[in-house]
């Protein structure tokens, strides 16, 4: 059956999402129950709390999701599924859910890598994409910058060689006792304040790599409050936010445009959920404009973990001949490029 529809589930982290996409490209409906607030009382994630919702939640969300594109699992063409890099018991339910139906209705199964799914994100915006790109994917657990020659084919140009940029957002926003997740509460607190006022340290930007470090960061920020609380000084928090984001940003942004520079690219784009941050996003489009590249990034609400950057990626595997077979299993770890 041709009719272009897919099945988009997402259970990576602390969302549970159901999406039905058209062709790749066209969102007929994409349902995320977050778990924000169960998780808030911990100052994070905690994966058996996780997955237990998840458990609960996925066919009713999956439901939702067939309701809203009024479509019935008869009419669709694949469904695709999140099965890695993520916490392993929420993956597998999502896994399990996604194997079930397939099996049920007898329709092909793609697993779609997540960290693609979000590179993906991009194809949901009615805009063009034309490789070669550069693309800088930055959340919670990932900081990749990829050369992406051909579609579906990725060249790793660096990663984080310890903390992730969102993933140091988190935690030096839980140490100020912000609510999570702390990267938008940081990015609120920022917008009052002068990136300039504090000095942070900018980790691997002396030598020719692509990689990034962030812990040296959180060290220094972590030390900086001890610093005031110790002197019993008032932080000023909107400075100290805006200076730290900006640190952030500025190494982000630097290891982008010369990497665009370097593989001579016109295009180049962002996807995660710190993408969505406003003040990355008008810093980048600026650079990319001095330098004559066209930046594209998704709205808002594809930046953050959903499924129907899934049901994209998984649609454009499925016509590129990929299926997965019903042993699929989770795999926590999985990397751009496993197989």
């Amino acid at each position: 059956m041709k009719s272009g529809l897919t099945l988009g589930i997402e259970t990576s982290c602390d969302e549970t999402a159901a999406a039905v996409i058209k062709d790749g490209r066209e969102i007929l409906s994409n349902v995320v129950l977050s778990q924000i607030d169960i998780h808030q009382k911990y100052g994070g994630v905690v994966p058996e709390i996780a997955s237990r919702h998840h458990i609960e939640s996925i066919f009713p969300v999956i439901h939702e999701a067939l309701q809203q594109a009024e479509v019935t699992l008869a009419d669709l063409e694949v469904i695709a599924v999140t099965y890695g890099p993520g916490l392993v018991g929420s993956l597998l339910v999502g896994v399990g859910a996604a194997k079930a139906l397939a099996f049920a209705a007898q329709k092909p199964l793609v697993g779609v890598n997540h960290i693609e799914g979000h590179i993906y994100a991009n194809f949901l915006t009615g805009k063009e994409i034309k490789p070669p790109l550069v693309c800088l994917t930055v959340s919670g657990g990932h900081t990749d910058l990829l050369l992406i020659p051909r579609l579906g084919e990725y060249e790793i140009l660096g990663r984080t060689r310890d903390d992730a940029a969102g993933e140091a957002f988190d935690k030096v926003a839980r140490v100020l006792g912000l609510p999570y997740p702390g990267g938008p509460q940081i990015e609120k607190l920022a917008r009052a304040g002068d990136m300039e006022a504090i000095h942070f340290p900018r980790g691997l930007t002396d030598g020719d790599t692509f990689d990034f470090s962030f812990s040296g960061l959180k060290t220094a920020a972590l030390n900086y409050l001890n610093e005031m609380g110790q002197k019993k000084q008032e932080v000023p928090l909107a400075d100290f936010a805006a200076s730290f984001q900006w640190a952030i940003i500025d190494v982000l942004t630097q290891k982008l445009m010369a990497a665009a520079e370097q593989y001579e690219v016109d295009s180049v784009i962002l996807s995660g959920g710190v993408a969505a941050n406003q003040t990355f996003r008008e810093h980048v489009q600026a650079e990319a404009e001095s330098r004559g590249k066209e930046l594209l990034y998704p709205p808002v609400h594809l930046c953050t973990d959903n499924a129907a950057m899934i049901g994209s990626a998984g649609y454009f595997r499925y016509l590129a001949g990929q299926r997965s077979d019903h042993a699929l299993n989770a795999v926590a770890n999985l990397r751009l490029g496993d197989a």
